[in-house]
This record gives C-alpha cells, sequence and structure tokens, in this order.
C-alpha cells in the first residue's frame, strides 16, 4: 500500500530546512548503504551524526506524532530518525529492496524496516526525473510529489529513483517498525479506520454501527499487534 500524506511539513518548515541542509556538509550516500544497495546508489547525504541532521530529525518525527493519517497508515511502534539525501544531475539510485534490519548509530538499538517512507523537500518544477518507482501488484507507480509531502510504502518492495536530468531532488528518508507487521493487515486497519471516520461524520458516536466498527477495529489490532 502506497500512501501520501500531503503537507506534513508547511513552506515555511520546508525552506527552514533546505536553509539548514544547505550549509551541511554532504558525503557519498553510500556510506550507509548495504551490499546490494551500495551498488545501485549514487546520490548524497548529509551523514547521520551531524547535529543538523539530529535537529531537523526531530522536527519531522514531531510533525509525524500530529499527523492522523501517518499514525492511522504506518501504526508505528519505532521511527528510525530521519536521514537526508540529494540527488544532482545524473545521479540515481537504482532499483533495490531496504536491508530487513536497520542500526541506529551504527550499532544502537534495531529498527525492523516495516515501512519505507520519504519526505519530499524539492518542489516537482525544480527538477527533471528523480521520481519514486515503486513496483506493486498494480504495476510500477511513479511517486513525485510537491515539497513537504510525504509518501509511505512497504519496505519490502521492489523500488528505485530514477536519474535526475535537470535540477536537484533534496529529500529525507527514514524507515518505520510497525506494530503491525503485515502489510496487507496494515492496508486492513487503515481502510477499517476511515470507514469509522466517516461513519463517525454521519452518525453519534453511541450508534451501535460505530461502536461496532470500532470494536472490530480494536480487537484486530489486538489480534495482530506487536508491542
Amino acid at each position: 500500500m502506497l500512501t501520501a500524506i500531503p503537507k506534513l511539513l508547511n513552506a515555511e518548515e520546508v525552506a527552514y530546512c533546505r536553509q539548514v541542509l544547505e550549509a551541511c556538509d554532504w558525503v557519498d550516500g553510500k556510506v550507509t548503504a548495504g551490499g546490494q544497495s551500495a551498488r545501485a546508489k549514487h546520490n548524497l547525504q548529509v551523514p547521520e551524526t551531524a547535529p543538523q541532521a539530529k535537529a531537523l530529525g526531530e522536527l519531522i518525527l514531531s510533525r509525524l506524532g500530529r499527523s492522523p493519517t501517518f499514525m492511522s497508515a504506518a501504526l508505528p511502534a519505532r521511527v528510525y530518525p530521519p536521514m537526508f539525501n540529494r540527488y544532482e544531475p545524473g545521479m540515481t539510485f537504482g532499483a533495490h529492496i531496504d536491508s530487513a534490519i536497520r542500526f541506529g548509530d551504527g550499532t544502537g538499538p534495531r529498527y525492523r524496516t516495516d515501512l519505507s517512507c520519504t519526505l519530499f523537500l524539492s518542489d516537482p518544477a525544480d527538477y527533471d526525473g528523480g521520481e519514486l518507482a515503486v513496483e506493486t501488484a498494480f504495476g510500477v507507480q511513479s511517486v513525485k510529489l510537491g515539497a513537504g509531502d510525504l509518501v509511505l510504502y512497504p519496505a519490502s518492495s521492489v523500488h528505485r529513483v530514477k536519474p535526475i536530468t535537470r535540477g536537484s531532488r533534496w529529500a529525507s528518508v527514514f524507515w518505520v517498525q510497525s506494530m503491525v507487521r503485515n502489510d496487507s493487515r496494515r492496508a486492513l486497519l487503515f481502510d477499517l479506520d476511515q470507514a469509522i471516520i466517516a461513519a463517525r461524520a454521519d452518525l453519534p458516536d453511541d450508534h451501535r454501527s460505530v461502536i461496532g466498527l470500532a470494536g472490530t477495529y480494536h480487537n484486530l489490532l489486538r489480534m495482530w499487534a506487536e508491542i
């Protein structure tokens, strides 16, 4: 399931992120890639230990916590600290699957990567190419969202970033360890949660239909959650 969340960051927050990142040192993105990914990855990134990356990561994490759509779609147990990358003309990230486990600060806490997340920090008009292409059961879906928009997709999917032919593509990437690791179950819970929200807009909270839907949601979550 691909889920887009528009305007996770507003225009002022995106501008602030760009201002901070422009003053950062950038390194070869291969430093955080696994064996297979390292052969496909051609981009730049801010070192994970850079204080600027940690500060901007905290900003993003705080906005995630305020997003009902993110909380519903991801059901997060843990979120890997956001990283920041940049693609210049000719740069790309070939087809790959993200590593199943990531280690915080290199050797720190372990995170199971159930969901991959890309937060776009460049206006689509500022660059050509650079689409995030995700292979799904319905074919390849290309994603190129506005600055401040977020997309979530299964980390188990084959995906790539198409080559940049003009301009520069800036983004934050991170991963979610979900309370529900199975993508199909998460998708079912998300759809059910959206149905509950719609029902509550039309019916009182104590209506039997609302209570029944909410009860089914929580009983499924109770059955499937790992905490």
